[in-house]
């Protein structure tokens, strides 16, 4: 007898053409298990290997000042926070961490969210609607596009960094308008030109919004960030939105400036209200990586120092490295397959450097995105010279 389910497509199945033709590309993405605290140094399938691919900056992940709160925080409040803000999830340590952010960035107000992610989305649909257009950076991270098509707005993308590209597109808007780009842009380690942004968003009544994820903590002279780099206020630049999980090397993101704003996402930002608030033994220790980022300055004297190195060794060994006046210092490849290839001779020689393909980056732009940490000394940094030496300029 024939058993009709021996004629049925197996659920699924018709994925594995899609899967196989981004083999095929060089683009497929593996992960790595990593047995060992976030640090310069990384143990991955029992081998010790320098990492520079972190976003962890100022070198706060495994802070023991940070760790040690962390459990304080365990053992005050439990591991979880129960449910979402406007439940019973929103702690003491949350309210603190609120308050003392907003001291950090200049602000009214400061508003935790879950993830970085989350909160773009969230600020972009609470603000925008169908009738209003948002305005993005062609290299703005995921997130924020994310955000943007899903808010229901016009949505327009506007040359990288291009002011000029930008008004003609304003020129022509109706409704609410807001431009919103990454602050450190990433993937390639550039600032967003916010001076004139901000000049180009009074010129046409739009609000401005920066995500300063790459930012905040690592640049400026108190770690305040593009703003601080640039000198501009809340008035200036009204949405500001940064994460914990990079330079304050915890977990989460927040939201900052005037009270009607974030007293806008509260009420309607459907990731803050629809959301498990992160667990307040992290609010602790974000507390604490906040203030040495703060009083810490040798941390971004010692990012600044390592990054200038890095690029004047790169640059006399003929690497093709992106203009980046930051801790990201990409390495422009071109091909996906050989960017691959390199990032996998590079972890067999001990160094962890991820290769960036498409979609991340643009088609024919695939990089090796090098990062540095306070905790990198010169030797990593060298050592990382010559590494690249041997390998990519022994491919041509």
């Amino acid at each position: 007898m024939v058993n009709i389910l021996d004629f049925m497509t197996p659920p699924f199945s018709q994925l594995a053409v899609g899967l196989d033709d981004i083999a095929r590309q060089g683009l497929y993405r593996s992960r790595r298990v990593i047995a060992s605290p976030q640090s310069i140094n990384l143990d991955i399938d029992g081998r010790n290997v320098v990492n520079f691919c972190s976003n962890d900056y100022l070198g706060l992940a495994n802070h023991s000042g940070v760790v040690n709160a962390f459990k304080a925080g365990v053992d005050r409040y439990g591991v979880g926070s129960g449910s979402a803000h406007l439940v019973c999830g929103h702690s003491a340590a949350h309210h603190a961490l609120e308050e003392e952010l907003a001291a950090f960035t200049g602000r009214d107000r400061a508003l935790l969210f879950s993830t970085g992610y989350m909160a773009n989305i969230g600020v972009i649909s609470a603000l925008l609607g169908r009738g209003d257009a948002v305005f993005e950076d062609r290299l703005n991270h995921a997130s924020l596009l994310d955000g943007g098509l899903l808010s229901g707005a016009r949505f327009k993308r506007y040359a990288h960094a291009d002011v000029v590209d930008l008004g003609a597109n304003l020129d022509k808007a109706q409704g609410n308008k807001l431009i919103v780009t990454d602050g450190v842009f990433s993937m390639d380690g550039d600032f967003a030109p916010m001076d004139e942004l901000a000049v180009a968003a009074k010129n046409h009544n739009a609000w401005l919004m920066v995500d300063d994820a790459h930012g905040l903590g690592v640049i400026g002279e108190q770690g305040g960030g593009i703003l601080e780099y640039f000198g501009l206020s809340q008035q200036d630049v009204p949405v500001l939105m940064g994460t914990l999980g990079k330079g304050l090397g915890t977990f989460g993101a927040f939201v900052a400036g005037p009270d009607l704003l974030i007293e806008t996402l509260i009420q309607k930002a459907r990731t803050y209200i629809y959301t498990t608030a992160m667990p307040a033994a992290v609010a602790e220790a974000t507390r604490v990586s906040l203030k040495i980022a703060i009083e810490e300055n040798w941390r971004r004297d010692k990012l600044k120092q390592l990054s200038e190195r890095f690029r004047l060794g790169a640059e006399q060994l003929g690497l093709q490295v992106m203009p980046s006046a930051s801790a990201i210092q990409p390495i422009l490849i071109g091909d996906s397959q050989s960017a691959v290839d390199i990032s996998n001779a590079l972890l067999n020689a001990g160094f962890l450097v991820s290769a960036i393909r498409p979609p991340t980056v643009p088609q024919g732009s695939a990089r090796l995105r090098v990062t540095f940490s306070a905790l990198h000394q010169e030797q990593h940094v060298d050592r990382l010279l010559d590494a690249l030496a041997r390998i990519i300029l022994g491919r041509k």
